[in-house]
């Protein structure tokens, strides 16, 4: 049955244990095979990195015991309604016949616009001839989609284990994180982490703030930033997160790149130099500096839980890569319980080959930080509604 623990997210949440007798019975499951390709002649040749696949293997190698006829359904890229060769799934689909040979995959949602427009029409062809619905996509839980929203209104339902053990380490943080609770949230711009980084503020006791986006709280703190990344449309937001009394820790040194580098092959030649919390004009800043990673790490140790999302700097660029490897290192050496999230910071946690460290590395991406901001996904609140859906408390 479902597991009904003090995680506000299991609450209610139909689990495979909640599904009915599977044997004979056909199962539509929603995976997120949106994987990296290596593409050649305007079309898909080869997967890059089979990671998604491989991470639904567990649901769907347990329907399969359990007697079903499994089925699973994918998007790939944004494709715009419509068939496109550049997201074919022929390579999706061979690499699944090799890791789960007995599992049917449809063509990609997105080819159709009723999966986007979330038409009950094209809900109820996705449904058709199946008798139960599993949502194992964790990165799609977010989106109000047909494949995500609407079988759980004509199927029994539930969610994979991909699901399960996402919302179990991120109920954590919802819940009622351990004490001190550290974000330590990157990336390049404001504007895209604003809600949770406001969410964030009134949970953790301490946020600290790196990336490019940092260079926007410097300025609205009156810092001078050089030719930095700056979203002027939020300074007054980010001066208001600054006067709202919480702990919030700012870069004080900066790693940065010469006034008129030239750009080429995805980097820049030019000179680079550290600098303390201002910037001489030009100067453009791609990193926290040593100073700055080193506070970081020494909040980080103390800290019982820690959340980390979001570069803190260029770290594709070597030069600029100390500060995310420095903040990598921290988190995969703290005694708390640590949660890493986004595409980028499980990239460095990967590369730094600190993945075995860390408590939990989120798949969602942006799914993790709706779920932070709002408390809860259209994709579980979709589940929840399941005919099959445990009552009680």
């Amino acid at each position: 049955m479902g597991d009904q623990t003090d995680n506000p997210l299991l609450s209610g949440l139909p689990l495979l244990g909640d599904l009915p007798d599977l044997h004979g019975a056909s199962v539509l499951v929603r995976v997120d095979f949106n994987v990296p390709l290596h593409c050649c002649d305007g079309g898909p040749d080869s997967i890059a990195d089979d990671f998604r696949i491989r991470a639904a293997i567990p649901t769907l190698d347990e329907l399969l015991a359990r007697g079903a006829q499994v089925t699973a359904c994918t998007h790939l890229g944004r494709p715009q309604g419509a068939p496109d060769p550049r997201w074919d799934l022929a390579p999706v689909r061979l690499e699944l016949a090799r890791l789960a040979p007995r599992v049917e995959l449809l063509e990609n949602l997105r080819f159709y616009p009723g999966e986007e427009e979330n038409d009950p029409g094209f809900v109820d062809k996705l449904v058709y001839g199946h008798d139960a619905y599993v949502n194992d996509a964790f990165g799609v839980c977010h989106r109000h989609h047909a494949s995500v929203v609407g079988p759980p209104t004509r199927l029994p339902s539930a969610a994979g284990y991909l699901v399960q053990r996402e919302i179990e380490a991120l109920g954590k943080l919802v819940g009622s994180p351990r004490g001190p609770f550290v974000a330590v949230v990157g990336g390049a711009k404001v504007e895209d982490k604003l809600g949770v980084l406001r969410s964030l503020l009134d949970r953790v006791d301490q946020l600290v703030v790196g990336g490019g986006m940092a260079f926007t709280f410097l300025a609205a703190a009156g810092h001078k930033v050089g030719n930095s990344l700056v979203d002027h449309d939020r300074l007054e937001d980010c001066a208001g997160l600054l006067r709202s009394g919480k702990e919030i820790l700012l870069p004080t040194d900066i790693v940065a790149l010469e006034p008129d580098a030239e750009f080429g092959h995805g980097c820049a030649t030019g000179e680079v130099r550290t600098f303390g919390v201002e910037l001489p004009g030009g100067w453009q800043g791609l990193d926290i500096g040593p100073e700055t990673t080193a506070t970081y790490a020494t909040a980080i140790a103390r800290a019982r839980t820690v959340l980390w999302n979001g570069p803190m700097g260029v770290f594709e660029d070597t030069r600029f890569s100390a500060g995310t490897s420095g903040v990598a290192r921290a988190v995969a050496e703290c005694r708390g319980f640590t949660v890493v999230g986004g595409g980028d910071s499980a990239a460095a946690v990967d590369e730094l080959q600190l993945t075995d460290r860390i408590d939990f590395i989120s798949t969602g991406g942006g799914a993790s930080l709706e779920l932070l901001e709002h408390g809860d996904l259209v994709g579980l609140a979709a589940l929840r509604s399941a005919p099959n859906a445990p009552t009680g408390t």
